[in-house]
């Protein structure tokens, strides 16, 4: 599903077919998860390709890869321009953009010199789908910011989301629900989390979550409609009875969520603040966005 013969990506400084890409068995990113990487989607805005907050995405992709002590000889710039014509080549409009980078040969546990570059891109629908999901509280926690930088976007940090969602869905839900080592509830297995009651939107601090790009989006959103926004630590049994909840990412954009460990919340999703940002969303991220004359960004 991920490419096909004609597919072309973006591999060191080269535009080779999918098919014809290669890396190495001794890489330390395959053994040892130091890599990293960004989730971007592109959507046609009127007849054109639109990269959705382009900046953003890979200045915190650089952000990751500083924290990981991985040297990344691209500038947002040149990420950006390489992006808009990986989706030419390709004819993609509406797409899902996959930069990577991993390191070279190395089976020590030192730091690692020789990094390369992917790009490549895919067609792919909402990662979470478009029916209302059935959560459960995860018994698998977020890491501890102590031991991992969880604000950067590391492939290795995913082992945890992925035990997280096979739990899930060995239970019969749909998607898992995070907490933190406190207790409070942090994130899904691969985005964010908001809750609504009483006209008010509550969501995780930074600090133990990823700071995503999509949950902003939607913060600027609600700020624009008027909805308050407040950034608190809360239990899971806090949520259990509210008005709605949501996840947000770029795979998922806005996901509507119909029930947290069997407990229905109180609204239809259709009466909720959530659906409203998520119809606001798809208008914004298909109308023309300028991305290579780049503006200031805030992504974390």
């Amino acid at each position: 599903m991920y490419y096909n013969n004609d597919t072309i990506v973006f591999s060191d400084g080269q535009w080779l077919k999918a098919s014809e890409a290669k890396g190495s068995l001794y890489s330390q990113t395959l053994h040892y998860g130091s890599g990293i990487f960004e989730g971007i989607r592109s959507y046609d805005a009127n007849g054109e390709v639109s990269v959705f907050k382009a900046k953003e995405h890979y200045e915190r992709f650089l952000y990751s890869a500083e924290k990981m002590h991985i040297k990344c000889d691209y500038s947002v710039e040149e990420l950006t321009a390489l992006t808009y014509e990986l989706l030419d080549k390709n004819n993609l409009k509406d797409a899902y953009v996959r930069p990577l980078l991993y390191l070279g040969e190395n089976m020590t546990l030192h730091t690692v010199d020789t990094v390369h570059l992917l790009l490549c891109a895919w067609e792919w629908g909402k990662y979470l789908g478009d029916s209302l999901l059935n959560v459960m509280v995860s018994s698998y926690e977020r890491p501890n910011p102590k031991a991992v930088p969880v604000e950067a976007k590391v492939t290795g940090h995913y082992t945890n989301s992925i035990l997280a969602t096979t739990e899930a869905k060995a239970k019969g839900f749909d998607e898992a629900l995070l907490l933190d080592r406190n207790g409070s509830v942090a994130e899904g297995s691969g985005a964010n989390f908001f809750f609504e009651k009483e006209g008010i939107l509550y969501t995780p601090p930074l600090g133990n979550i990823l700071p995503g790009i999509t949950r902003l989006t939607a913060m600027d959103i609600a700020e624009e409609m008027g909805i308050e926004v407040r950034e608190e630590y809360f239990p899971p049994e806090a949520v259990k009875g509210a008005d709605g909840a949501f996840f947000t990412g770029t795979a998922a954009e806005i996901a509507g969520i119909g029930f947290l460990d069997g407990s229905p919340f109180r609204l239809q999703w259709e009466e909720t603040i959530g659906f409203r940002i998520a119809k606001a969303y798809q208008k914004l991220v298909r109308k023309p966005h300028s991305n290579k004359k780049l503006s200031e960004s805030k992504w974390n």
